[in-house]
Parts: C-alpha cells; structure tokens; sequence
C-alpha cells in the first residue's frame, strides 16, 4: 500500500494586521518531497504520528509538501496557489497511491475563499480515483462546515486544548485509514453546528464546562457507539459566514448513528454555554497582585497572542507596568514585544548600551502607537531554540535577531517575529531565570498554561485588547449569521 501525505498548515484571524504571505509560512517551516518527513521527524505533531502508524503496518509514506504559518490574518490567493499547486504536482508525480493523509488547521481562509479547508480536500480528491479515501486531521480550533465532508473523506480533530496531543491525533488518523484500507471500517461523518463562540480561555478540555463534555465523548467511543468524536469550540476571531461551535462524529458504517451521536453531543454543549465565559481580571488588578502577593504571577495578555493572529507588538501590558511602577519594584517582571525595529536598535548599539528606544506598534499601527523607553541591553541572539515543555515538544522555534533589554526591574525580550508563546523557552533560552520573576507575562489565551502552571503560585487572564481579544462580548463580528452567542440572546433552532 502507497499512502500520499501532505500538510497546509495555518489559522487564520481576520481582525490581525498581518497579512499571511509565504514569508509567513517559510518563518515556520516549509518542506518539499523527502524534507517533508525528515525535517519534521521527532517534533510530536500530526506527519511524524501518520509516519509512526505506516512504518508499523509496513505502508509505504509518499511525501509531498508540508508547511505551516503562525496564525496572522488571511492568506493571500498569491501565497496560497504555488502551496497547493506544489502539493498537486507531487501529487500527480507520485503514481497510484491508496489514500492520502492531510494535516490542516479547520480555520485557515484566503482572500478569496474562506473555506480553504474545503478547497485543498476538494483539489486533492480531483487528482486520485473516485473512491479513495482521504483522512484528514483537524485543530479543535477550525471552522468545520458540511462542505469538509464529502464522500470518501473522514476527519479527527484534536482531542485536547492545550493541544498536547497532536501527535497522537495523528496516529488515530493514520490508524483509521489502515482499517478503511483493510476494510474494517467504513467512515461515515456526521456535523452538528451551534451558534454560538466560546472564548479560548475558558475552552480547556481539562476544565469544566468542557471537561466533562469530552468525557462523554470518551465513553462513547470506548462503548463502541462511534469511532471519533471531535468537539470544535472554534477559534472565534473570524469574522465569516459559519462560525460557530462545531461537532464532527465518525462511526463505522452508521450514518444514522453519526447524526444522532453528534447532535446529542450539541445538546450537551448548549445546555452549558453560560458556563463558558472566561474569568477575566482587570489588567492593573492583575499587576498589583503581581506586585504585593508573594510567589511568581503568571498573567496572559490575551488580548496580544500571536498563536491566534495578533502582532504581539501592543504596549498596552508595558504601559500599565510602568503606570504601577513595577520597574521600580524589588522584584522582577518578565515580558515580550515583537518588534524588529526595536531589536535591531539593540543590535546596533550593542550589550551593555543604555539606549532610548521606541517600541510597539509598527505592525498594529491601528491600535496604538510605539512607547519611548530609557533601557539597558542586556544581551543579542538569532532567537533560535527548541520547545522543551509539553505540547509542541521538539518543534525548533526561530525569532529572528533578539534582544533582551531591561527597564529598572522590568525585563523585555524583544524578538523580530511572531511566534508561539506556549513554551517557558520564550524566557529561558534568552538567560532569563523563571524562579527570580515575580511576576511573568504571556502572550497566549490558554495553552501556556501546561507550561507555565509548575512555576506559577497563582495564574490570571487579564481582560487585554488586541486581535485575540479574550473578551468575546468585544468581538466587532459584522459578517456572521446573528444571533450568535454569547453576542446575543439566542433560542438555538
């Protein structure tokens, strides 16, 4: 058996001032052919997960593209088009293959469609016989609609948010294609969709009210009633057509069932949708605790979070830290900026230079404006390191040129790109010591917390602006079907 493996990777945010081009997804990784599988070899997501199951039964693994992008605004039909056109030309070259394995995000748009899930599976089944089997994985976070689900075409989400278990997804992928291929199963897909956004802070699969919702899906698939239930809270700062809390249901051969399972399940979520607003603090109560409690704080400026599409450049957290003076405190503070203006600034005026510098804002220009700051510079690196904690374990993380400065007792690590701010490296790789913050900043509305929870006496989610605004009551959503909750006050159809 040939099984042909791909991935387009990317979330997109249409409130985001970044434009996702293929820079954005060549920040990230972008892999062709063989690279596809030995780049990506040892980091605990999806493609090394189909690998593991493969290479087990004795399949033979097709590469064809392999590329993801944070997440930033839309992608352009100009980046996207040599993506696809790439993988569909792999696709072609590669002869007969069985099945193809695809890992995507649910929530990726291009300017000119923002169904772009949609549209790489339909391109996909257009190059292979009628009939075979296409199995795709999913984010938790993605927009799952019935156009996803064509005949022939099966669909596992993540399981947990944080997501820790990307790899595995991959493997329960991979392991449901080799039972289609062995005809021991037949998928048939079923979707319930709710109108209703849940914010990503309070839409952790190991708290209630998700918790024990999952739980349930467990059961049923361990009782045997189906083979994968899926959950898709969304990510909810995508103003489109569709959105909403999603279910998706595969089951061996029982269509019926599916519907059932899956609408039963959107009865259960429904029932506890006022239990899904986040416990959100004002930020300058959030910093006088940081200040006066003992222990380390840990508060996650949501509102800023590049892993959902932000700039990661507000000065809204510096500003407030500065109004409370926590650069004059005994104890020491630890944040992020993007700003490659900022770092390269440091650069030039080199380690142990005190330096006026003006930071923030030179991509979110709309939101603010850049803050003038005296600051020390501390130290110079190409922001280069490895995730270590859970989640993204083994996944290389690239900065570009960084500098970390500090103002008094406040410390800034200012990077030149957006990334992932789940891994306590973001600090650690550049000197800074966990255990001597008293209080630490997080650019992230939720899954820093598998990382950052073991340093933290207390963690809280600040009500902070920006393009991943915690706050969904906040959301200016203009293009979605309404009512939509918690928006509005809605009596579900």
């Amino acid at each position: 058996m040939r099984i042909a493996i791909g991935a387009i990777f990317q979330e997109s945010n249409t409130f985001s001032p970044r434009p996702t081009t293929l820079e954005s997804f060549e920040a990230v990784y972008l892999w062709r052919g063989a690279d596809t599988f030995s780049k990506l070899r040892g980091a605990r997501i999806e493609i090394p997960g189909y690998l593991s199951v493969l290479e087990r039964e004795g399949i033979e693994a097709i590469p064809l593209l392999a590329t993801s992008a944070l997440a930033g605004g839309v992608v352009t039909r100009a980046t996207f088009e040599p993506l696809m056109s790439d993988l569909e030309a792999r696709l072609k070259r590669a002869g007969k293959v069985d099945a193809v394995l695809l890992a995507l995000h649910g929530a990726m748009a291009i300017e000119d469609e923002p169904d772009a899930e949609s549209e790489i599976i339909e391109r996909v089944a257009k190059l292979v016989p009628e009939g075979t089997p296409i199995g795709v994985s999913l984010d938790l976070h993605g927009l799952v609609t019935e156009r996803m689900l064509k005949p022939n075409v099966f669909v596992i989400g993540y399981r947990d948010y944080p997501h820790i278990d990307m790899f595995e997804t991959g493997v329960r992928l991979a392991e449901t294609m080799v039972g289609v291929l062995r005809r021991k199963i037949v998928p048939r897909m079923a979707i319930a969709k709710l109108p209703m956004i849940v914010s990503p802070s309070k839409a952790r699969t190991v708290e209630e009210p998700l918790q024990s919702i999952v739980a349930v899906v467990r059961k049923m698939e361990a009782d045997g009633e189906i083979l994968h239930g899926s959950l898709f809270p969304v990510q909810p700062w995508l103003d489109l057509p569709g959105l909403g809390f999603g279910i998706l249901v595969c089951t061996n051969g029982d269509a019926a069932g599916a519907q059932r399972a899956a609408n039963n399940l959107a009865d259960l979520v429904w029932e506890r949708r006022h239990e899904f607003d986040p416990e959100l603090v004002d930020l300058a109560h959030a910093i006088n605790v940081g200040l006066e409690a003992d222990g380390t704080t840990v508060i996650a400026d949501s509102g800023d979070a590049p892993s959902g599409g932000s700039a990661a450049d507000n000065t809204t957290v510096l500003q407030a830290l500065l109004d409370a003076g926590a650069d004059r405190s005994e104890r020491k503070t630890y944040l992020t900026m993007c700003d490659a203006d900022a770092a390269k600034t440091c650069a030039k005026a080199g380690v142990g230079t005190t330096l006026t510098l003006d930071v923030g804002h030179k991509v979110s220009r709309n939101d603010g404006k850049p803050l003038r700051i005296q600051c020390y510079v501390h130290s110079i690196s190409d922001g280069s390191f490895v995730m270590l904690d859970a989640g993204a374990r083994g996944t290389r993380v690239d900065l570009g040129l960084t500098a970390v400065v500090s103002i008094g007792s406040i410390r800034m690590v200012i990077r030149s790109n957006p990334a992932y701010e789940w891994d306590t490296g973001i600090y650690t790789a550049f000197g800074l010591r966990l255990e001597e913050a008293s209080m630490m900043f997080v650019k992230s509305p939720s899954h820093f917390k598998v990382s950052y929870a073991p340093h933290a006496t207390r963690i809280l989610l600040a009500d902070t602006p920006g393009p991943t605004c915690p706050n969904m009551r906040r959301l200016a959503l203009r293009r979605v079907q309404r009512p939509l909750f918690p928006l509005d006050d809605v009596q579900r159809p």
